[in-house]
């Protein structure tokens, strides 16, 4: 399998470098992606945990939201 692509633009000269990522921007790469799976599922979580706790109080998000204001 073939790493990733980076392309490398300088915006002075217009020079284009396309190239496959070495090992430091791959492992990079995939902790930066591993972020952000866990930060989506950290959200998909609380969501449903704010969505069980709206049903046990019988409660709209609007309502909820009333409440608050």
């Amino acid at each position: 399998m073939t790493n990733p692509i980076i392309k490398i633009v300088n915006t002075e000269t217009g020079e284009e470098i396309v190239r496959e990522m070495n090992a430091e921007e791959l492992t990079q790469y995939e902790a930066e992606q591993a972020e952000v799976v866990a930060k989506e599922q950290a959200k998909v979580e609380q969501a449903t945990a704010k969505a069980a706790l709206l049903a046990r109080l019988g409660m709209t998000a609007e309502e909820a939201r009333l409440l608050l204001s």
